[in-house]
C-alpha cells in the first residue's frame, strides 16, 4: 500500500491527534511503514529529537505509535505562543524569531518550500503518510495562504477525513457547517466523517448519522467511543486542567501558569493509585499538598510577574516554610532563583525581575536556545525528601530553554553524562528542588523513590512500583488500546481504500 490520509477537525481538541496516532498504530500492526506529518503546529508542549531539533509533542506521540523515531520533518513549523498576539516561530526545529500574528500571516507563504521538502522526505522513506490538520478548515478568514488544512490537502491531493467531537455538543451542526463552508474542490477531497468521544447508546444516534450522510453526501465511517488515555496532550486545551481533587493519600498540585509549557512532564504521576494530581490557578486553591510544582513557561518573566501579582509569593513562602516540598521544572526552576535577566528582550519586554529567592542562582535569557536530549545520574542523597534515592539512579529526559543559569554555590543533584556537567539545584533546607530536565518523572524508579519519601512523611508504608521501567514502556500499551478501539469502531476497509486513493 502507498498513499496518504489527512485527518481534519471541526475545531481544536476534537481528537485529531489521537485519531492520527491510532491510524499510525493500526498501520504498524498491519505491517505498513507509516509516518505522521503536520506542516504547522501551534503548541507549548514540545519535544527534542535525538539530533537536537524541537518539534510538537503530537507528532512525537504519532511517531511512537508508528514505531519510528521522531524526526523534525514530521513537524517542520512549530509556533509557540509568547503572548495573546505573538509566537516564537520554529522552522525545522530551530527558532527564527518572535512574530506578531499579522506579521506571520504575511510571511508564512515563504515556508511552502520547507513544508514541501519535509513532506517529500517522509513520503520517500515510508509507504503511508498520516497528515494532521490544525483547528478547523472552515476558518474562512485564514483560507488564503493556508499551510495546514485544505490548502495543504489540495497541494498534495490528499484524501481527508473530518472528525467532530460529540462530547462537547453540536456535533451534527459542526460537521454540516464545516462541510458547507468548503469550496467544491475541497469537498471533493473530503471522503468521510468520524464522530469522536461518544458516550451512550449508539442506536439513539443512528438516525442522525443517516440524515447527516444525506445532507453532506459523505459517509459516516464510524463512531469512536470516549476514551481516557494517559498519553501526551498537544496543548493546553485539555481535560486534565479541569480534573477535580479526589481523596488519595498523596496530594500533588501544579501551578497552572498563563503560558504553561510541557505540562506533559506530570502525566506519569497520574499512574500512581495513591497520588491525587491537580492543576490550580490561584493561591487559595492550595490544599496543603505534599508536593507543589512550578512547571515550564514560554514566557518565564511575565508568568513570574503574574504569579507575584496574584499573591503566589506569600503562598510559596508559607508552603516552603512549613517544610513542604517545592519543585520547579525549566521556567519554574528559573523562577526559584534570585533574579531573571532579559536585557535583549528575548522573551519579554521586562529587562529584569526578582525571583522567589529559594535558590542562590540567577538566570540570563539568551538568544541561543538549548535543545538536547540528556542522560544523567542522580547523585544526591540527604536525610529529608531525597533520602530514599538510590545511588547512581540513571535518568533520561530533554532540555528546552532560552536561559543560561549561573548556579553560584548551589548544591547540584544531577550529573549529566551526555554533556559532562552538573545540573539542577537543591536548597540548603532540602525542600526546594529545581531542574531543567523535562520528563524527569518519566523515570518511574526515581519518581517512586521520591513518592516514598512523601509517603514516609505522611506515616504511610512505602510502595514498590509495579509500573514499567519508563513511561514510554507504559505508553506502548496505551497506543495498542487506542488502536484496538478505533479499529473496532471504524470501517477500516473503507479507510484503507481511501488511503490508496491518495497514493
Amino acid at each position: 500500500m502507498k498513499g496518504t490520509l489527512m485527518v481534519q477537525g471541526t475545531a481544536s481538541s476534537v481528537g485529531k491527534s489521537l485519531l492520527c496516532a491510532a491510524f499510525c498504530r493500526i498501520l504498524k500492526q498491519d505491517g505498513i511503514s507509516t509516518v505522521p506529518f503536520k506542516s504547522q503546529n501551534m503548541a507549548l508542549n514540545s519535544y527534542v529529537t535525538g539530533d537536537g531539533f524541537e518539534m510538537g509533542r503530537a507528532q512525537v506521540a504519532q511517531a511512537e505509535a508508528a514505531g519510528i523515531a521522531p524526526k523534525v520533518e514530521m513537524n517542520p513549523v512549530l509556533l509557540k505562543p509568547t503572548s495573546d498576539q505573538g509566537s516564537q516561530v520554529i522552522v525545522m526545529g530551530r527558532p527564527v524569531g518572535n512574530m506578531a500574528a499579522m506579521d506571520y500571516l504575511q510571511w508564512k507563504e515563504e515556508l511552502l518550500p520547507v513544508i514541501d521538502k519535509a513532506f517529500a522526505t517522509l513520503a520517500k522513506d515510508h509507504d503511508v503518510v498520516i497528515i494532521e490538520g490544525a483547528g478547523s478548515p472552515a476558518e474562512i478568514n485564514l483560507r488564503e495562504k493556508d499551510l495546514v488544512n485544505m490548502g495543504l490537502a489540495c497541494r498534495l491531493r490528499a484524501p481527508v477525513l473530518l472528525a467532530g467531537d460529540i462530547d462537547r455538543g453540536g456535533v451534527f451542526a459542526s460537521l454540516y457547517g464545516t462541510a458547507a463552508l468548503l469550496s467544491p474542490a475541497e469537498r471533493d477531497l473530503l471522503k468521510g466523517v468520524i464522530i469522536n468521544k461518544f458516550r451512550g447508546d449508539l442506536k439513539v444516534l443512528e438516525p442522525g448519522l443517516r440524515q447527516l450522510e444525506e445532507l453532506i453526501k459523505k459517509p459516516v465511517l464510524g463512531v469512536v467511543p470516549y476514551m481516557r488515555l494517559n498519553l501526551d496532550d498537544e496543548d493546553s486545551v485539555t481535560a486534565r486542567f479541569n480534573d477535580r481533587s479526589i481523596d488519595r493519600a498523596l496530594k500533588v498540585q501544579v501551578v497552572l501558569l498563563p503560558r504553561i509549557s510541557n505540562f506533559t512532564d506530570f502525566n506519569p504521576l497520574e499512574l500512581y493509585d495513591d497520588v491525587d494530581l491537580t492543576y490550580i490557578r490561584e493561591p487559595h486553591e492550595l490544599n496543603s499538598p505534599d508536593l507543589l510544582i512550578l512547571p515550564g513557561s514560554k514566557n518565564t518573566i511575565e508568568d513570574l510577574v503574574h504569579l507575584r501579582n496574584s499573591g503566589w509569593e506569600e503562598a510559596l513562602n508559607c508552603h516552603v516554610g512549613r517544610g513542604s516540598l517545592l519543585v520547579g521544572i525549566c521556567g519554574g526552576f528559573q523562577m526559584l532563583g534570585q533574579r531573571i535577566l532579559d536585557p535583549r528582550g528575548v522573551e519579554s519586554n521586562i529587562p529584569e525581575v526578582s525571583g522567589f529567592g529559594f535558590l542562590s542562582m540567577e538566570t540570563a535569557m539568551e538568544a541561543e536556545k538549548s535543545t538536547r536530549q540528556v542522560e544523567a545520574v542522580w547523585r544526591y542523597n540527604d536525610e529529608g525528601y531525597f533520602s530514599a534515592m538510590g545511588e547512581e539512579e540513571h535518568l533520561a529526559g530533554y532540555e528546552i530553554h532560552m536561559g543560561c543559569t549561573d548556579y553560584r554555590s548551589v548544591r547540584h543533584p544531577v550529573y549529566v553524562s551526555t554533556t559532562d556537567r552538573w545540573e539542577g539545584a537543591v536548597s540548603e533546607e532540602g525542600n526546594v528542588f529545581g531542574t531543567y530536565i523535562h520528563g524527569i518523572f518519566d523515570n518511574f524508579n526515581w519518581t517512586n523513590n521520591l513518592l516514598n519519601s512523601l509517603r514516609r512523611r505522611r506515616g504511610l508504608s512505602e510502595k514498590r512500583t509495579t509500573l514499567p521501567k519508563t513511561y514510554q514502556d507504559y505508553k506502548e500499551k496505551e497506543y495498542d488500546r487506542l488502536a484496538d478501539t478505533v479499529r473496532e469502531n471504524l470501517d477500516m476497509d473503507q479507510v484503507y481504500r481511501i488511503i490508496e486513493q491518495g497514493g
